[in-house]
């Protein structure tokens, strides 16, 4: 590749010669980021496709040179840019030769190599380079499996996966201006709030959606794009309709158990199909499963597995909705918060619970041992609804040994004994914060 292009390329996304738009700030993360960039590892920010990894990116190296690092030490390299038309095993090579000879960093540089597996033997060459101790390096993706496993099979303990999710409750407010410091500011703007919270169940936090006007159109633009270049030209898939087709079911039965054999007669197509294609949807971080709760690994995948979207304005938008279901979007927020906090701790594993038809949403164990049971009821105010879904906590509790449950509620705050164990009911829009 010319070199000149080359170079061309590199100065519209760095801020050697200009400041970049690093967007809002999503302090957790960045924190997080420049932690582990002090450490001798490779960092994998990992997540859906427009999630904020690329401005997560760009808010490090603000950072980094609001701490005095030169310009010149930090390259970005955004390999969605069109103009990189071809992608070849020595296109890497010649992108940092190019940044050494234009822009000669004085240290050790900072390398920012976006959606990197776009590039074949990007593996390879970020080995050599961390292992030659040239510069560090932070990689990003948007299919999980393949930057986490390549990576795990060249750098094996020399690299951390962070996962870069859409915005969380809290951070939704913080793009809306709403400031939480403390219990009384979530008193005092409670109204608001619930009314904020009703626009994240539609919507969900996809950053660019919160901030546009054409909020659909972009969900509806993000699924494609996911399907197209994150699998679809990946994998060369032929069957291609039935992959759109299983995407779309999935993000229209959030919360709802499913086998990969009952999909199978739906699709009429092969098991096996339907099991490589829900990997793919799993890998690129569209959706995620949780399996049912046993002792037995052999009954676990036995069972039907329950589906969830990454982003529930995905669902929204390109799940088929026969009406609201207010319960299922809440239980899906939940999951994708249980998700978050499992991302974050290896040990951490989220299962669902069924036992004599009676099935509490989420079971969180930590090691070896059960710590959690939440149930998610949006309509607590229904009686027979309450004594269903409290009764079926209160078994599970029983049968796990454990003395206090939750139930995460569309509005109702209380907590109540009930036959020996503890019930707390707390609002989702509270839980989430």
């Amino acid at each position: 590749m010319d070199k000149n292009l080359i170079l061309e390329i590199l100065q519209d996304w760095n801020s050697w010669k200009k400041n970049m738009e690093t967007g809002k700030e999503r302090s957790a993360y960045l924190t997080n980021c420049l932690r582990l960039l002090e450490s001798n590892i490779v960092l994998a920010l990992i997540g859906i496709r427009r999630a904020g990894k690329s401005y997560l990116m760009r808010q490090v190296a603000k950072s980094l040179i609001d701490g005095n690092t030169p310009p010149e030490n930090i390259l970005i390299v955004n390999f969605e840019d069109p103009r990189f038309t071809e992608f070849y095993s020595d296109l890497l090579p010649e992108i940092y030769e190019t940044y050494l000879e234009f822009l000669k960093p004085s240290v050790k540089p900072y390398i920012l190599l976006d959606e990197i597996h776009n590039v074949p033997g990007w593996e390879r060459w970020v080995r050599t380079i961390h292992e030659l101790s040239r510069a560090k390096i932070i990689i990003s993706g948007s299919t999980s499996k393949i930057l986490s496993s390549e990576l795990s099979s060249i750098l094996t303990g020399r690299h951390l996966d962070l996962y870069v999710y859409p915005l969380d409750f809290g951070e939704f407010l913080s793009f809306r201006n709403i400031r939480l410091n403390d219990q009384l500011d979530i008193l005092a703007k409670k109204v608001e709030i619930k009314t904020l919270f009703r626009e994240y169940m539609e919507w969900g936090g996809f950053p660019e959606v919160i901030l546009s006007e054409n909020k659909k159109q972009l969900l509806l633009t993000y699924f494609d794009d996911i399907l197209t270049k994150d699998i679809e030209r990946r994998y060369k898939i032929k069957k291609r309709e039935i992959l759109r087709t299983l995407a779309r079911f999935y993000l229209s039965n959030i919360a709802k158990p499913v086998t990969f054999n009952s999909l199978r007669k739906f699709l009429n197509t092969a098991t096996i199909t339907v099991e490589k294609f829900s990997s793919y949807l799993e890998e690129v971080n569209l959706i995620f499963f949780t399996r049912r709760f046993s002792f037995s690994v052999k009954e676990q995948d036995k069972s039907a597995r329950k589906v969830y979207a990454t982003d529930v304005g995905l669902a929204n938008s390109v799940g088929f909705r026969f009406s609201e279901n207010m319960g299922r979007l809440m239980e899906n927020m939940v999951a994708i918060k249980l998700k978050k906090r499992q991302s974050l701790n290896p040990n951490l594993e989220v299962y669902y619970w069924k036992e004599n038809n009676r099935e509490v949403d989420f079971l969180i164990k930590d090691g070896l041992q059960v710590k959690e049971l939440i149930q998610v009821c949006w309509d607590i105010n229904d009686l027979e609804v309450k004594k269903r879904e409290v009764k079926a906590l209160e078994n599970a509790l029983k049968s796990l040994h454990l003395s206090e449950g939750l139930v995460i509620t569309g509005d109702y705050e209380d907590k109540e004994e009930i036959n020996g164990v503890l019930i707390k009911f707390i609002p989702a829009w509270k839980w989430l914060l």
